[in-house]
């Protein structure tokens, strides 16, 4: 099956699995994929991934979700940049997610970046999804 948004496909299966109090959720594998839940785990919003090798088929990210007394780490996750819509930010445009308590995932020159990240590097780029 085709997904048009694959990065905004993964989101929804953390956010759904998150509800449904799932342990581990899994999403086909990318590289791009890959380097967003990086970000995550770098920045405690989801315990780790590991990437599974299927023998015919295509590989599998196993995304370990992170709950907290019972509530998941994440509260809300949501998409900035589609397809349809391309959302950029420079270093002195991107502001705070809930007043710092949440961050920003970016796609840089130097990578995918949390916006802390960023900042650090004095680097802008596309503002892909807002967790917190």
């Amino acid at each position: 099956m085709s997904v048009s948004d694959p990065l905004g496909d993964m989101l929804t299966r953390i956010r759904n699995g998150q509800m449904a109090n799932m342990p581990v959720v899994e999403c086909p594998f990318s590289a791009f994929r890959k380097r967003v839940l990086e970000a995550m785990e770098r920045e405690g919003y989801i315990r780790g991934f590991s990437e599974v090798k299927h023998s015919k088929s295509q590989a599998i990210l196993a995304i370990e979700l992170k709950y907290h007394e019972g509530s998941g780490a994440i509260r809300k996750i949501e998409r900035v940049s589609t397809p349809g819509r391309r959302v950029y930010a420079g270093i002195k445009d991107l502001g705070r997610v809930f007043n710092g308590l949440g961050v920003s995932i970016l796609s840089t020159p130097r990578g995918v970046l949390s916006d802390n990240e960023a900042r650090a590097q004095n680097v802008g780029g596309e503002v892909l999804c807002r967790i917190f």
